[in-house]
């Protein structure tokens, strides 16, 4: 096995696209579906309508102008000659189609074949199939392959009429999937495919090939009144138009280029590309299977094989040897064949031109040389999510997933599929497994292992995730960890990952799992140079296990189609030519232009900025437009989704400030993409001798959510550890009643309702009704689940103000909320809580803002001067959430603590998360929990004088637990 994927000889090359099959007796085909069934029958006299329905099923949340969006499903009428049906409601098309098509077989009382069918029937079929697509009778149908016959009527001269063999294969699926039948290896063999037409045609009465050329014809002409309706069809009047393409060269040496064809309506284009290619007979011209997506028309054409076993009078069996034959006997275009997944043979062209259904009429668009490039970085994980972006330059594959709010561009799991799809490979099969959380008191334990064991189910075919087991492990308190694997077409397993980490999501984990793997295989695409061993010995510590040797076979095509230039060094006259400072990240950065506001950019901080990207050469720029710009890019900062170089610079500029800095060029690829209508000029430069300069302005600045902070730095996040932390107190509590001051969306109490407790009634307060609305909604839908809950109240208010309603409950939380008041009015909220509602047990958390210094990654000053109550003022560090009023130091949050427990008959305790306690500077969310020593009764509120302050946003009761 070669050491490095760029050393595989062309051997190996074309003995893994032949392939090899032994020959079978019988083919074993699928099931063919009620649609296609009824195909055959009726063919386009099936006519299928579809309409929406909205689905009414949806119940509203009860105490609360609250309803789920309707979902939209679809009915299908299906109108036959003699009769019609309609179908049920499906939440897809094609399944609310098979329906109706299913109900019609089974009144028509057709009985589809089930058992083999063997080699002859398919050769039958295909004969009849071929002698169809050459009738009368299919000329007037709307089929694609009837442009191309308009076109070879068109003609004048002894091409009347005759259309390349390669054509019917390609645009007619069904014909296609009976030489697959036959072959399989037809599916990457379009030289194979015309064998068996060939055969085909030899064996049919009404069609015959050319004598010596691969033209195909009726064996009797057709009616000159069919062929004259076919000519009268009315066509956009199109003289003369050109038509931009791309011209592949087989000879890795040579660089791609653009050109442009030039045809008409009244042309067949297919002669003009033959004859670019420079083909004498223009019969021998293949073509290549759609690129991109099915609906496209983007396809490459080459000549064939100069070859004497492809010939007219060449046998199926003769040809199919030819995988057994010298790797000299074809030259092979590995670029071309990167694209296509076929064998690609000589100079090729990609073009997007052709016949589409219901049309006859040419299609066309231009292929331009970036679109070219555009579509092979594409093939790339990290090319993929940056044109997903619309930044090539700018925006890179993120290292980490944190939530789907704070992703830009398309998802993990998207870009997965994608790039499967891409290259052939069979979608990638997700498996999640289940585990009982740390907090989950003993009786979740049991039914989440039996959960684990049935989690083996989970995308076992599809690779898509089992709902009904998702909604029994979020009940049961159990988090998630998934498996991916990508297999081969032939099911061999390319890469495998294990994940390590587990999520209380099964959509996290899933889309964090497909990012591990994205980000191996982006490293590869990186580096196509080093050797497969490397990259497998270096993701093995991730969890990533690479099989070399079907990595290797699958994707050795990559480093001949992306053709890198080495990278270019940074020369010293461009940096030197604008006036800059040199910083630790190695980027060379201009003055800082613009006032200093004083807010810049830390880690988790979302920015917004305009920039531009030039190339530039001795200090100038080499074109007259940058090659990309953008006035509105969003990026989160620490997340790697932009180069480091962007983010280095962008963490030096306040609010409004503008730079400059230079960077060397690292892919052509890249460059070529951005170019647009300069790709022709750059392609001509000598990019060693230029470099990028980016020009940024900071538009927009949101100081980093403490979410997005501590999710990119700790492990849980730190809001889960403290929700944890207080699920931990609240079942070791066994308390029946639960206040959740400052309850916001509900996060705690969410997590709550994931596991048993023996809590009866829980109760939210916060000031924000949209934040109560969205916890409403979500209450509502876990509520009907659990089986202890009696009661839950939402309360719209302030914390600060006293409502006897929520007096002597068992235990009161309050999570990460004072902080949001002024000091005073978090201090009075303390009087309050614990003088006249007097929980049996309260829980505070808070930011420790000492911690600062390492969330920040500054140096805590005045370190040994006494804390003071103006202190937390005089420190250099920015609070971490721009709502917040103050953040307190250990010391002033223990006075505070200890000063209420001392003036309202509590013990208070102190604890925390997020890093060791025990360690400076402590942990980086500090926690009070207060105990009453006294009873209830002996609280001393005036019970006469209170009134009820809290308007009742939402509210629920369980049904069963009511008196009769």
């Amino acid at each position: 096995m070669p050491q490095k994927v760029g050393a595989l000889n062309r051997l190996f090359v074309l003995e893994r696209l032949m392939g090899s099959l032994e020959n079978l007796p019988s083919v074993k085909t699928g099931a063919v579906t009620p649609k296609a069934l009824l195909h055959q029958k009726y063919g386009e006299r099936a006519v299928y309508k579809i309409e929406e329905v909205k689905d009414s099923s949806v119940n509203d949340c009860p105490g609360l102008a609250i309803t789920q969006q309707a979902r939209t499903l679809f009915r299908c009428y299906l109108e036959l000659p003699d009769f019609s049906v309609t179908s049920g409601t499906f939440t897809k098309k094609k399944d609310a189609e098979q329906s109706a098509a299913k109900m019609a077989i089974e009144k028509l009382g057709i009985q589809p074949k089930t058992e083999n069918i063997t080699v002859q029937e398919i050769w039958d079929e295909l004969v009849a199939r071929l002698s169809y697509l050459l009738s009368d009778e299919f000329l007037s149908s709307s089929h694609p392959l009837v442009g191309h016959f308009r076109a070879a009527f068109l003609r004048e001269g002894d091409n009347f009429g005759l259309v390349p063999i390669s054509v019917l294969p390609t645009y007619d699926t069904r014909l296609n999937n009976l030489c697959k039948s036959i072959d399989p290896r037809a599916e990457i063999s379009p030289s194979l495919a015309i064998a068996i037409v060939v055969k085909a045609a030899r064996l049919s009465d009404s069609v015959c090939i050319s004598e010596g050329t691969l033209w195909i014809c009726r064996q009797h002409p057709h009616s000159p009144g069919i062929i004259q309706a076919l000519l009268d069809q009315d066509l956009d009047p199109i003289e003369r138009t050109q038509i931009e393409a791309v011209f592949i060269p087989c000879s890795l040496a040579m660089p791609i280029e653009s050109f442009h064809l030039y045809v008409s309506s009244k042309e067949y284009y297919m002669d003009a590309i033959g004859k670019r290619l420079g083909l004498s007979d223009y019969s021998r011209l293949l073509i290549s299977r759609n690129i991109g997506k099915a609906s496209s028309e983007m396809r490459l054409y080459y000549p064939a094989p100069d070859d004497p076993l492809f010939s007219p009078d060449s046998s199926v069996d003769m040809l199919s040897n030819a995988a057994d034959r010298s790797s000299t006997a074809f030259e092979l275009n590995e670029r071309a064949s990167y694209f296509s997944g076929q064998k690609i043979y000589g100079d090729a062209i990609m073009s997007i031109v052709g016949y589409m259904w219901k049309s006859t009429n040419l299609f066309y668009k231009d292929m331009s040389l970036d679109s070219y490039y555009r579509l092979l970085i594409s093939k790339t994980p990290g090319g993929n999510y940056k044109l997903s972006r619309e930044a090539i330059l700018a925006a890179e594959l993120p290292t980490l997933f944190t939530t789907r709010s704070n992703w830009r561009g398309s998802l993990p799991r998207d870009l997965l599929c994608m790039f499967c799809r891409q290259h052939r490979l069979l979608e990638p099969v997700f498996s999640t497994k289940l585990i009982a959380d740390s907090v989950s008191s003993p009786e979740v334990l049991e039914p989440c292992k039996k959960m684990k064991l049935s989690s083996n189910m989970l995308g076992r075919s599809t690779g898509e995730v089992n709902a009904v087991t998702n909604d029994k492990a979020v009940r049961n308190g159990c988090s998630f960890g998934c498996e991916v694997k990508i297999l081969s077409r032939g099911n061999d397993v390319i890469i495998e990952y294990l994940s390590k980490e587990f999520f209380r999501k099964q959509s996290d984990a899933i889309q964090s799992a497909a990012l591990k793997v994205l980000n191996c295989l982006n490293k590869y695409f990186k580096e196509l140079d080093n050797s497969v061993e490397g990259l497998t010995r270096s993701e093995d510590a991730q969890g990533v296990h690479v099989y070399p040797d079907v990595f290797c076979r699958e994707f050795m095509l990559c480093p001949s189609a992306h053709n890198h230039r080495p990278q270019a060094i940074l020369r010293k006259h461009c940096s030197e030519a604008l006036p800059n400072k040199k910083h630790e990240n190695g980027i060379s950065l201009t003055k800082i232009e613009g006032p200093d506001c004083g807010s810049s950019p830390s880690i988790g901080s979302l920015v917004c900025i305009s920039y531009s990207v030039s190339l530039m050469r001795d200090g100038h720029s080499c074109l007259n437009q940058p090659l990309e710009s953008g006035n509105d890019f969003q990026f989160e900062i620490g997340s790697g989704a932009v180069i480091h170089q962007l983010e280095a610079c962008v963490m030096q500029l306040s609010l409004n400030q503008s730079a400059h800095f230079v960077t060397d060029i690292t892919s052509e690829d890249l460059i070529l993409a951005s170019a647009g209508d300069s790709a022709k000029l750059v392609l001509s430069l000598s990019l060693q001798d230029c470099c990028l300069e980016y020009s940024v302005q900071l538009l927009q600045l949101t100081e980093p959510l403490e979410d997005r902070m501590e999710q990119a730095l700790f492990s849980p996040p730190l809001s889960k550890q403290r929700v944890d932390y207080a699920l931990k107190h609240i079942y070791e509590s066994k308390a029946t009643s639960l206040v959740d001051f400052g309850c916001g969306s509900g996060s705690l109490l969410d997590s709550l309702l994931e596991h048993p407790t023996s809590l009866e009634k829980i109760v939210g307060v916060d000031v924000s009704q949209k934040g109560l609305c969205r916890a409403a909604k979500m209450l509502h839908s876990k509520l009907s689940m659990n089986t202890t809950v009696r009661t839950a109240v939402l309360y719209e208010g302030s914390i600060t103000d006293f409502d006897s309603r929520l007096c002597g409950f068992d235990i009161g939380t309050c999570l990460e909320v004072i902080e949001h008041m002024e000091e005073d009015q978090a201090c009075l909220f303390g009087d309050v809580v614990l003088s006249c509602f007097c929980p049996r047990i309260l829980l505070v958390s808070t930011p420790n803002y000492e911690y600062n210094s390492i969330l920040q990654k500054t140096v805590l000053n005045n370190r040994g001067e006494e804390d003071t109550d103006e202190g937390s003022q005089s420190l250099p560090f920015k609070f971490r959430n721009h709502d917040h009023k103050f953040e307190w130091t250990r010391q002033q949050f223990n006075n505070w603590a200890l000063d209420l427990a001392s003036r309202h008959n509590y013990s208070v305790e102190f604890g925390g998360v997020g890093g060791p306690g025990n360690v400076e500077p402590g942990f980086a969310s500090q926690i009070a929990i207060f105990k009453r020593k006294s009873n209830v009764n002996d609280c001393c509120f005036d019970s006469d004088n209170s009134s009820d302050m809290y308007k009742v946003i939402w509210e629920w009761s369980n049904d069963r637990f009511r008196s009769p």
